[in-house]
């Protein structure tokens, strides 16, 4: 699908909720893997004024990150962070119109678009998404942890951002998908009287992700055996199989081919 794309990101949301070191630069690509031009990439973050006055650290760091961003071609849009005092509870509250200003430019923005991503939490997008799409516009929803399922399914796609390889850091001393790598994927398969199933990862980013049969050529995905005594030791093998999951593994070459190893549990609903 080729033609323009917009990409949305609420920062502070994002690294709040599981996506702390996302790479931008992969996200473009991801977000323009089947050909289409970034005509809008938009980050917003909440800016603590007041703070930055006071905490070189945060103003420095808050700099060099909208630094990044230019680097790559997004316009950061700062928002201020405002504090309110509950007359009850005299707790100090505080929010910000990153969301209602990112909802604002997404449906206005749409206009021109054919493809958009999102990157946010908030359950409160579903009727922007359902707004965007009655436009004729192709949404995909990037998430981490804590992912509203009204929202995952009101997307055209939604995918975990731990499935992107890239996206986020991993330890690992080689490429994601190569032999002795450490990725992510989901157990779509698994037998419990046997005692094994079947991991699935992401290889590549291109057009065909709707293809996750790795026995195709064109899929990008790829297929690992599991051994149940691969799994962390207080994880519960009865919720699987299950695409909710999100589990990182180390790929090992035996006399059978690639298996996993070393399975841990990263990300659950």
């Amino acid at each position: 699908m080729k033609g323009k794309v917009g990409i949305y990101v609420d920062a502070v949301n994002v690294t709040m909720n599981g996506g702390f070191g996302l790479r931008y630069d992969i996200l473009r690509k991801f977000a323009c893997r089947d050909g289409a031009l970034p005509a809008r990439m938009n980050v917003y973050l909440a800016y603590d004024k007041d703070r930055a006055e006071e905490d070189e650290s945060y103003r420095n760091k808050t700099a060099r990150f909208s630094e990044v961003l230019r680097d790559f071609e997004y316009k950061v849009i700062e928002r201020p962070v405002q504090y309110y005092e509950d007359e009850e509870t005299e707790e100090v509250i505080t929010q910000s119109t990153v969301d209602m200003d990112m909802a604002v430019d997404v449906v206005m923005q749409a206009n021109h678009l054919d493809k958009l991503i999102l990157l946010t939490n908030n359950a409160s997008y579903e009727s922007v998404v359902n707004a965007v799409q009655d436009k004729g516009v192709r949404v995909e929803v990037i998430g981490f942890d804590d992912m509203s399922e009204n929202l995952k399914k009101a997307a055209d796609m939604y995918i975990s951002g731990y499935l992107i390889p890239g996206l986020l850091p991993i330890e690992s001393p080689y490429a994601w998908g190569k032999k002795g790598s450490r990725v992510r994927g989901v157990c779509y398969d698994f037998s419990h009287n046997d005692g094994y199933g079947f991991l699935r990862f992401l290889v590549k980013m291109d057009e065909n992700l709707w293809i996750t049969d790795s026995r195709f050529e064109e899929s990008p995905y790829n297929t690992v055996f599991a051994h149940i005594s691969q799994f962390e030791d207080n994880f519960d093998t009865s919720f699987l199989p299950s695409r909710d999951l999100i589990f990182e593994f180390d790929l090992v070459e035996n006399d059978k081919g690639l298996v996993a190893e070393d399975i841990v549990l990263v990300s659950a609903p």
